[in-house]
């Protein structure tokens, strides 16, 4: 067993950037690719000093010690078997991806062995959590968490190609996970109700932000990060609203993609996304752009007011695409502060607290994320 922990990073997709890098610079790490040419192919595109390995779960077991980190950016279905030698082994667990029953489940086993499973810390979810975290603890400091106040709340987030194209789109994970999230119901409140949307395209709305339209939909479970965020149980909500941000046009370009999803065919969707991808690959000399606003307002029952917005804008160069850069390298801070003995036991979705959010915020920004703050007392 060495005494510095390794971080073993699994996967060398999409979403694996400079983070890896920062990470390299910190502690010992070990790149698992699907080939062990491959882990070292991304290792020298990112110049970051690692190990590189041919993935298999045996022997990644076979090298994890005890109080080491293992990080999973591989698909959400190969989470939990990398959680297991995780807790078999006595080490840490870390993703960018939502939290899913099966990682809840063993994160009480974690929590139990004094393990932490940090989760949601990448772009969406992750610095939006990190947006609301601020936003909302500001809010309640300046009006005042007892208080009867009416609020409305948006966070939407998309990953778009910096130079628009035909299909208003650029893929920047696997094509079959895109058209799945579009079939997965969304729950949202609007106008002081809660909503639920089984096609969430269908009810796409236009969105302006800093003077460019783009159309935004709800995507999927909005209602418990209204606990998450902190926002007090006095507040009545007249929107809470989590989602997807895509270019101004990219509905009538999409149109025939509906028209399969509303069919629900799965081997028909898997097809169509294998058509997508054949049809509009991801090509070297493309750049991608990312879009995140999360905002605020609250008007408290004797007419104060107090709003807020938190927003990033990206694009990516040939060193990293925005999308790499924006959920490799909070990931990679997360996990810094894991190794530093800042984080607690058990499941952690994004920062621990508020005061949390505004310092790795404040981290993100010196590492070169253009992050925007408007708003009052921000």
């Amino acid at each position: 067993m060495s005494d510095i922990p390794a971080v073993h990073w699994a996967g060398t997709g999409l979403s694996t950037g400079p983070g890896l890098t920062a990470l390299a610079e910190q502690t010992r790490v070990v790149l698992w690719g699907r080939t062990e040419t491959k882990a070292e192919d991304c290792l020298k595109r990112l110049g970051a000093a690692g190990e590189p390995r041919a993935f298999t779960p045996e022997a990644l077991a076979a090298e994890v010690d005890a109080g080491d980190v293992v990080v999973s950016m591989l698909p959400g279905t190969e989470h939990p078997g990398l959680l297991r030698i995780c807790l078999d082994r006595g080490a840490h667990f870390a993703c960018s991806s939502y939290a899913s029953d099966a990682i809840r489940d063993g994160a009480d086993e974690a929590a139990a062995a004094g393990l932490t499973v940090l989760t949601e810390i990448g772009l969406d979810p992750g610095i939006d959590h990190l947006f609301a975290d601020v936003l909302v603890e500001r809010a309640s400091r300046a009006l005042g968490s007892d208080s009867r106040v009416t609020a409305a709340f948006t966070s939407y987030c998309g990953g778009v190609p910096a130079e628009p194209n035909e299909f208003r789109y650029r893929f920047s994970w696997a094509p079959r996970g895109v058209l799945t999230a579009l079939l997965t119901p969304a729950h949202y409140v609007e106008s002081g109700r809660k909503h639920v949307a089984d096609r969430p395209w269908e009810v796409a709305r236009p969105l302006a932000l800093d003077g460019e339209q783009f159309e935004v939909y709800p995507n999927r479970d909005s209602l418990p990060y209204i606990r998450q965020y902190g926002v007090p149980e006095s507040w009545q909500l007249d929107s809470f609203v989590r989602g997807t941000l895509r270019l101004d046009g990219w509905l009538d370009a999409w149109a025939d993609v509906f028209t399969e999803l509303r069919r629900g065919d799965a081997d028909r969707i898997t097809g169509l996304a294998d058509v997508l991808a054949a049809r509009h690959p991801t090509r070297p000399q493309d750049r991608d752009r990312v879009v995140l606003a999360v905002e605020l307002s609250a008007r408290r029952e004797d007419g104060r007011t107090w709003s807020g917005r938190y927003s990033l804008d990206l694009v990516g160069d040939p060193g990293a695409s925005a999308m790499a850069r924006c959920v490799s390298l909070p990931l990679a801070l997360g996990i810094g502060e894991l190794l530093d003995g800042a984080l607690p036991a058990g499941l952690v979705q994004g920062a621990p607290d508020p005061a949390a959010a505004a310092r790795w915020l404040d981290r993100l920004a010196a590492w070169g994320l253009p992050i925007r703050v408007t708003g009052t007392d921000l």
